[in-house]
This record gives structure tokens, sequence and C-alpha cells, in this order.
């Protein structure tokens, strides 16, 4: 294709941007809004996913032995237990360490403990998972190693945290797919209007032997620049945000209790972006095939 061809479209497309200008905003707006839903839904959906992983990180089983048991054999077990499927990270307690942490947790009744010993307590080892799915498995598999005792794990929780992962994910994925068949209507409609008020023009061009790809280009190219410069705003005003919620959670004395923290932004800008153009390229060429189809097939 020749350069003049090309400028001919480019020039083409961007003075109908700025020819009709009404269907341009009403384009520009309704992209905006519909990016920005989509902005907000991945970067919810991500942080939500981000605080379930980390919690998930904090579930940890327990795993007893025998107070009997030769203290030298169960810390061999350490490498068995870390070979387990599953397994992120293994940590041993010691009959002492365990009689510190009974004391700490009585806290202003450890009275309870005069007179008593550590030699009454089980040695025991806190594995952290990879995976909650892997919970009953890891399990079954320490019951099978010599001098176990048993095993104490919030099943219940486990599973359930599990769940609302996957739930989340699931919902977020079926948001961002109905927002954009959503946009895709609505842009095709608004860029219907603008093809309809040139409806003469693209009659004239037809008439004269124009292809229909001649004639749609300039649409499609209108159609493209509206969708990045949509894309563009929306990642600035998502950017913006985003960074304003980040800054006021931070400095939320509750969630610094509770010890959650928010994605940064840079770790999500990559995606945003590329999504962002994507659907903007997209919105912008499937909208104007769809809008032009009527009055190209005539």
């Amino acid at each position: 294709m020749k350069y003049s061809v090309i400028g001919y479209f480019l020039s083409e497309g961007f003075r109908n941007v700025f020819k009709n200008k009404k269907s341009t905003i009403s384009c520009l707006g309704i992209m905006c809004v519909t990016m920005l839903m989509f902005g907000l839904f991945f970067a919810i959906g991500r942080n939500i996913t981000h605080m379930v992983e980390n919690i998930e990180d904090a579930q940890a089983i327990r795993a007893f032995f025998h107070e009997d048991a030769p203290e030298e054999e169960v810390i061999a077990l350490k490498d068995q237990i870390l070979a387990i499927d599953g397994v992120a990270d293994v940590k041993y307690r010691n009959k002492q360490d365990a009689y510190n942490e009974i004391k700490e947790d009585l806290g202003e009744y450890t009275t309870a403990l005069d007179g008593m010993e550590p030699d009454f307590l089980s040695y025991s080892y806190v594995v952290t998972l990879e995976d909650l799915d892997l919970n009953e498995s890891v399990q079954s598999e320490i019951a099978k190693l010599p001098h176990f005792k048993r095993i104490t794990s919030n099943n219940q929780t486990i599973n359930t945290l599990s769940n609302i992962g996957k739930w989340i994910r699931i919902i977020t994925g079926v948001i961002l797919v109905i927002l954009i068949a959503i946009s895709i209507f609505i842009i095709a409609n608004t860029i219907k209007l603008t093809v309809h008020a040139r409806r003469k023009e693209i009659s004239i061009m037809k008439y004269v032997g124009a292809t229909n790809g001649f004639i749609r280009a300039p649409f499609m190219i209108e159609g493209i620049i509206i969708g990045i410069t949509s894309s563009i705003i929306s990642l600035g005003i998502v950017g913006a945000l985003y960074n304003w919620s980040a800054i006021k959670m931070a400095q939320s004395q509750t969630i610094q209790e509770i010890g959650v923290t928010m994605v940064p932004f840079k770790e999500l800008f990559t995606s945003i972006l590329i999504v962002y153009i994507i659907l903007g390229v997209g919105i912008g060429i499937i909208g104007s095939r769809v809008s032009m189809k009527k009055y190209l097939d005539v």
C-alpha cells in the first residue's frame, strides 16, 4: 500500500475524530467508563486474590510427635516432611519452644504452669503449605512418619479460604467478560450513529468505485484513535485512584493491625495497559465494522 493512501486513511481518521466532536466525546465517555469499570474490577479482584493468598500463606498445620521419641530422630524427619509434595516450609518446635508458646498464650494466667516442666509436651513441626488444596494429602503423608502422634489444623478454615479464592477469580472473570460484551454493543451503536450521519458520503464513495476496505479504513482508524485515547485517559484515572486508595489504606490503623497490603500499582500497570490497548483497539475495530456492515452490504 502506498504511503499516500496510508496518509489519506490517517488524515481522514483524525479529521473524522475532530469533525464529529459530539460523537467522539460520546464514544470517549462510554469507553472511558467501561475501561474504568474494567480496571477497577481488575484491581479489586487482583487485590482480593492477593489478600487471600497472604491469608493462605499464614495457614499452617501442626504435626506433633510422641514426647518419648528420641529428639534427634524427630529432628531428622524435617527433610522427609519438606520432600512431601505441597509443603512450602517446615519449622521445628522442641519442648521448650512449645512451653514458651503456651506461656505466651496464657498471658497473665501463666501461674497455671507452676510446677510443670516442658518434658510433658510433644515435639512438633509447623508445616506451611504451597497450596491449600493439598492440605489433606500432606496430612496423610505426615501421618506415615515414625513417632507420629497427631495433627492439628483448621481444615474448615483452609477449605473456606481455598473456595473463596476460586470464586473470586471466577466472578471477576465473568464480570470482565460481561463488561467487554456491553462495551462492544454500546460503542458499535454509538459509531453507527456517526456512520448513519455520513451515509450519503459512503454512498457516493461506493458509486465512484471505492472498495469496502477503502471506505471502512478511515472509520476503523477513527475507532482505534478513540480507543487508544480512552485507554490513556482511563489508565491515568485508574492509576491516580489506585494510588490514592493505597495511601489511605496504608494510613488506616485498622488495616495496619490486620497486616493487609495492596498490590503495588506498578505490578498491575503492564497488565492493565495491555488489556486497555487490546480492548480499545479491538472495540474500535469491531464497532466500526459492525456499524458499517449495513451500508457496505448494500
